[in-house]
Parts: C-alpha cells; sequence; structure tokens
C-alpha cells in the first residue's frame, strides 16, 4: 500500500477472521515506523469523559497525530474500531488527519463498517481506502494453503479442510494451529487434524441456513452442533423464524421492491435478494409445515427439559432442509 492514510474497512458482521485480517492490512500499510501508537476506541456510550470533547480512550491521538517521532523518525498510528468514534471525536481527528505530515506520521483507521461522515470525508479527499470482504471457509482455507508454505508446514489432501471444519474462517486460530503442526516431519493428515483437534468454531448463523437451503442435512447438523457448543438453540430458533418470515413474505410480495418496503430494507440488501431468488422454491403447503415445525420447537425449548432440546433442534433442521430444498 502507498500513501500515509488508509482506512481498513471491514463487514459490519466482521468476525475473528475478518479482524485479524484487517488488522495484518493496517500493520502493513504503516510499515516501518520509529515507534507504534494504538488506540482502541471504546463503544459508543462507553468509555470515560476527559476533560474536553474527547473521551479519555481517545486523548492519546492528539499528540499522536499532532508530533513525530521522539527518536526523530516516523511515528505510525493504528486507530481501531474507529467506527465508535463520536461525532465530535470525529470531527477533531478528522482536522488533525487533513494536516497529517507523510514525512513524519503513518495512519491506518481499522472500522467495522462505514467511518463517521467527518472523518471518512476527509480519508476519502486525501488517503486511500480498502474494503474488506466477508470471510467465507474457501478464502480461510486459500489464506491457510498460503500461511502453511510460509511456514513449512505440509498438509496432505484434506488437511486444510479439517483445520477449517475446527476452527472455521477464525485464520488467527488458524495460524496457532500451524504453529502446532510445524514440528511435524511428516505431512499433516486430516486424520491427524481431527485427532489433535478438538475445537468447534465459532461462526455465524448464516452457514447453518446456508446448509439448509441447499437441503445438505448432513452439513446443516455439523453447522447445528458447532452452533450449539458455543450459543442457546433460541438464539438459532429466533434466527430461523427470521428467515422463515422473508421466505414467507416473499412468496407473497409481487415484486422485490415490495418485499423490500415490507422489511424495511432496500432491494439491494442481501438477505432481502436472498428471499426474493429462493421464493419459488417452497410451496404455500411447505411454508405452513416450516411454520408449524418452528411454533412447536420453540414451544419444546421454552417448556421442556434441556436434554430435549438438541433433538428437537436436530428433528426441525431436518425437516427445514427437505422442506426449503
Amino acid at each position: 500500500m502507498t500513501g500515509h492514510i488508509h482506512a481498513i474497512l471491514g463487514p459490519r458482521d466482521a468476525g475473528p477472521g475478518e479482524r485479524q485480517a484487517m488488522l495484518e492490512m493496517a500493520r502493513d500499510a504503516i510499515g516501518e515506523v520509529e515507534e507504534l501508537e494504538r488506540v482502541d476506541v471504546p463503544g459508543r456510550g462507553a468509555g470515560e469523559e476527559g476533560d474536553g470533547s474527547l473521551r479519555t480512550e481517545v486523548e492519546p491521538l492528539i499528540p499522536a497525530l499532532q508530533s513525530g517521532s521522539l527518536f526523530g523518525g516516523s511515528r505510525g498510528v493504528l486507530v481501531v474500531d474507529a467506527q465508535n468514534l463520536q461525532k465530535a471525536e470525529a470531527e477533531i481527528v478528522a482536522g488533525l488527519v487533513e494536516s497529517l505530515d507523510p514525512d513524519t506520521a503513518r495512519l491506518a483507521l481499522v472500522s467495522i463498517g462505514s467511518l463517521p461522515a467527518a472523518l471518512a470525508k476527509v480519508v476519502k479527499a486525501v488517503g486511500e481506502v480498502t474494503n474488506v470482504k466477508k470471510m467465507r471457509e474457501r478464502d480461510a482455507v486459500r489464506w491457510l494453503v498460503a500461511a502453511s508454505r510460509d511456514r513449512r508446514v505440509k498438509l496432505a489432501d484434506g488437511a486444510a479442510q479439517a483445520l477449517v471444519r475446527h476452527f472455521g474462517s477464525d485464520i488467527a486460530s488458524l495460524g496457532q494451529a500451524l504453529d502446532q503442526l510445524a514440528s511435524s516431519p511428516q505431512p499433516v493428515t486430516a486424520a491427524e487434524v481431527e485427532t489433535r483437534f478438538r475445537n468447534r468454531p465459532d461462526e455465524p448463523m448464516w452457514h447453518f441456513a446456508d446448509a439448509v437451503a441447499d437441503g445438505d442435512a448432513g452439513e446443516a447438523l455439523r453447522r447445528l452442533s458447532d452452533f450449539l457448543t458455543h450459543g442457546h438453540p433460541l438464539q438459532l430458533l429466533a434466527f430461523i423464524e427470521g428467515d422463515l418470515k422473508r421466505r414467507a413474505m416473499a412468496v407473497a410480495a409481487p415484486d422485490i421492491e415490495t418485499l423490500a418496503g415490507w422489511l424495511g430494507s432496500s432491494p439491494e440488501h442481501y438477505p432481502v435478494k436472498k428471499a426474493w431468488q429462493a421464493r419459488s422454491r417452497v410451496t404455500n403447503d411447505e411454508l405452513r409445515r416450516a411454520v408449524d415445525a418452528v411454533a412447536r420447537a420453540d414451544l419444546v425449548l421454552k417448556t421442556q427439559p434441556e436434554a430435549t432440546h438438541r433433538l428437537t433442534m436436530e428433528r426441525l433442521t431436518v425437516a427445514l432442509c427437505r422442506w426449503y430444498s
């Protein structure tokens, strides 16, 4: 990356994989500097009030962006979670960024979603913006193959896929797993990965939804098991209810613009487009069955012993795979 001001923008639902990739890109953008100052912006409504318009946690940005390195060289400033800057803070930082000396300072802003308006305007004018897409498992496999070469770890056929099954798209955890495997003199096999690691990835629920939509019951059940390792079945059931609502509305809507209006969203929003494209796959009878099954599963989860919950979700998953595909 060239230039001295960079904004690394990630998806709003960024997970560990995307966050790690964004931090690595930000550090690469800053490059070699005499000093590196990192500022983690607290969430909006959080943090301690400072003497002026900046919260205490954000105040170090003022001297960091105004002065060069104490050692006479270049200074790097890394701002993490820049999307959390409050309006007044963003305006102050924007003014400093606009007059930043390219010979003494380099700045990288890491943001989940868009930067605050005042800061985004300045960065667009004088800096470079890089958008990081949602990292999917196939992206993680490609990253893993390249990282294994760098670490001189030989992966046999299927080993990369086995690692991703255990760690998902979390490239930080995948990197740590490769470090543990670095001592193996022989190519690492999928069986060795399965024996050595017991992790279950903490992945977004849309992985489960995609498997259900494809009618792949085996994959959907694996995704269900992964989710229940970290989350509660009622969380997943609420997600299923939202997906079912969109499907039912898509069947009833005369066009995608009407569907988007009913959902209070844009026709370009991915969940809206996905529901519209899938509207012809499900009959009214299958939708009624799905609604009834989800209602019964909800009743079981809220009234029956916890020992019945996994079986209930497994039966619901298999049924949805049959009705949705």
